[in-house]
C-alpha cells in the first residue's frame, strides 16, 4: 500500500503546475529590519527591540519582577509583532543598572567616563564578584523557566556583560569580564533556553585573548556594527570586525547560521544615508554584501524611523526582504484517487538563511462560498531548509467526511502568536490572504 501511495504521488508530481515567484512581504515573521519598541510604525516590520536594565527585572538573589518585560511584550504583541530584548548591567550615559541588592551587599562599581563615539558615564560592576556571578546565572535560569519557547518572543541577545550588554568595556579592558565569567553566562543560557534562540555578540574560537570560546555552543551571533565593521578589510587594525572574528573562530562558527540565527544592529553612523546611492556604509561594507556574507536574519535599524523618500523606502524594503528566509512554492498538484485527495508541492528557500522556528504548515479546504470548511495537519515544516534547497511536500487525506462538491486546496503557516503575522510565501495569494492555493479538486 505504501509503495502504491509513493507511486501515485510521483505520478501527480510529474504533472504539477508551475508557480510564479512573487516577492514575499518585508514584514514576514521573525526576520527583517527591527525598530525599537513603538517606533517605525509606518515601516513594515515583524520584530521590535527593547533594552532592560537588570535592576528592573531582578529584586533579590532569587526574586524577580517580570512586569516591566510583560508590559513591553503586551505593547509589542498588540501590533502583531514579536519582541527581541536584552538585559544589561551598564549603559554609557544611563544610571547604574546593577540591582540594588548587589551594591548594598558590597559589589564594587567602577564609575568612569567613556571616550569612544558614544560618550557617557558608565557604571561597571566587578564581574568577578561571586555574588554577581551567582545573580547572573540565577537570572538566566529564571528567565528561561518563564520564557523559553514563548511565542511572543523572537529571540534574546545574551547581554548582561559589558557596555550596552555588548560584551566589551572598550577601552577599559581592565574592567572586562574574565573568560570564566563569560563561559558561566553562556552555559547558563544554553541550559535555560532550548527553544528560543539566544545570540552572543562576538564569535570566538580557542585562543582569543579576551573572549571565551563559543564556536561549538548552541548560540547564534549578533553583529552590532553592521555595515560599518562587518566584512574583512585586510587591515590588522580591523581584526575585531565581525566576519574577521568569525573566520578566526573557524568552520563551526562560520556555519552557525545554518542552525542558529544571525542578528545585529546597523551602525548608527550610517542611519542618515543608509538607503541613498551611494550609501553611507563605508566602501566594501555595503548592506547587501554584508547580508549575503553573514546570512543575517534580522537587524535593528533606526534609519527606518526617519522620513524616507520613496526611493529610500523602496531600497529599505528590498533590504528587509533580503534578510533571512524567503520560501517559494515552485509547483503543486492536487488529485483525487480512490476516495482520497493526494497533494504534492515543492518548496524552495530563496533567502539567505533558514527559518529557525518549528511552525507546522496547515492545509485548508475552501468551498464554493469561500469558507475554509476543513483543515488538515500534513506534518510539513519549513525549519532547517537551507538557502537554495528544495523540499517535496506530499500528503494523502481521506475524503469520506467531506460533502460532495468542488473545492480548492490551500496551504498556510500560522503564527503561534494569536494575532501574529502569518508566514507568507513568495507566491500569489489568489483566494485568501496568507494562504497559497495549491489546486482544485472535486468529490462526486
Amino acid at each position: 500500500m505504501q509503495r502504491l501511495l509513493v507511486s501515485l504521488l510521483v505520478t501527480i508530481g510529474a504533472g504539477a503546475a508551475q508557480f510564479e515567484y512573487v516577492a514575499a512581504p518585508p514584514d514576514n515573521p521573525l526576520k527583517g529590519l527591527v525598530p525599537y519598541v513603538g517606533q517605525a510604525k509606518a515601516f513594515p516590520h515583524s520584530l521590535e527591540f527593547q533594552y532592560f536594565p537588570l535592576k528592573d527585572l531582578m529584586t533579590g538573589p532569587h526574586t524577580f519582577d517580570w512586569q516591566p518585560l510583560e508590559r513591553v511584550i503586551t505593547n509589542v504583541t498588540a501590533r502583531g509583532c514579536q519582541l527581541v530584548f536584552r538585559a544589561y548591567l551598564e549603559y554609557p550615559g544611563k544610571p547604574n543598572a546593577v540591582p540594588p541588592f548587589l551594591t548594598e551587599a558590597g559589589v564594587k562599581i567602577t564609575e568612569w567616563m567613556t571616550d569612544n563615539t558614544y560618550r557617557g558615564r558608565s557604571f561597571t560592576p566587578d564581574y568577578g564578584d561571586p555574588r554577581l556571578r551567582a545573580a547572573l546565572t540565577n537570572f538566566i535560569a529564571a528567565l528561561g523557566a518563564r520564557y523559553d519557547g514563548d511565542p511572543r518572543l523572537g529571540c534574546i541577545t545574551a547581554g548582561l556583560l559589558g557596555s550596552w550588554g555588548e560584551w566589551h568595556t572598550h577601552p577599559r579592558r581592565d574592567l572586562w569580564a574574565s573568560k570564566a565569567v563569560q563561559a558561566e553566562v553562556m552555559s547558563a543560557y544554553e541550559a535555560a533556553f532550548k527553544k528560543t534562540p539566544v545570540l552572543v555578540r562576538y564569535p570566538s574560537g580557542e585562543g582569543e585573548r579576551d573572549y571565551a570560546a563559543n564556536h561549538t555552543r548552541r548560540l547564534g551571533y549578533h553583529d552590532d556594527s553592521f555595515v560599518w565593521a562587518t566584512l574583512p578589510t585586510g587591515k590588522q587594525s580591523d581584526g575585531w570586525f565581525f566576519m574577521v572574528r568569525m573566520q578566526r573562530a573557524g568552520p563551526q562558527a562560520l556555519t552557525r547560521w545554518q542552525t542558529q540565527p544571525i542578528g545585529g544592529e546597523v551602525r548608527p553612523e550610517t542611519w542618515d544615508k543608509l538607503w541613498d546611492v551611494p550609501s553611507s556604509a563605508p566602501p566594501g561594507q555595503e548592506f547587501l554584501r554584508c547580508v549575503e556574507a553573514t546570512h543575517a536574519t534580522w537587524l535593528m535599524d533606526s534609519s527606518i524611523v526617519r522620513k524616507l523618500t520613496p526611493e529610500q523606502r523602496e531600497r529599505a524594503i528590498a533590504g528587509a526582504r533580503r534578510l533571512g528566509y524567503e520560501f517559494h512554492i515552485t509547483e503543486a498538484a492536487v488529485q483525487v484517487v480512490g476516495g482520497a485527495v493526494l497533494v504534492h508541492a515543492m518548496v524552495e528557500n530563496k533567502g539567505v538563511a533558514p527559518f529557525y522556528a518549528d511552525w507546522p504548515a496547515e492545509l485548508g479546504v475552501l468551498d464554493a462560498t469561500g469558507d475554509v470548511i476543513k483543515t488538515w495537519q500534513p506534518g510539513w515544516k519549513l525549519s532547517a531548509l537551507l538557502p537554495g534547497e528544495k523540499r517535496a511536500w506530499d500528503f494523502r487525506a481521506d475524503l469520506a467526511a467531506l460533502p460532495a462538491g468542488n473545492y480548492r486546496l490551500l496551504v498556510h503557516v500560522p503564527n503561534p502568536l494569536p494575532n501574529g503575522r502569518p508566514l507568507r510565501f513568495a507566491n500569489r495569494e489568489a483566494d485568501l490572504p496568507g494562504w497559497v492555493t495549491l489546486g482544485n479538486f472535486s468529490k462526486p
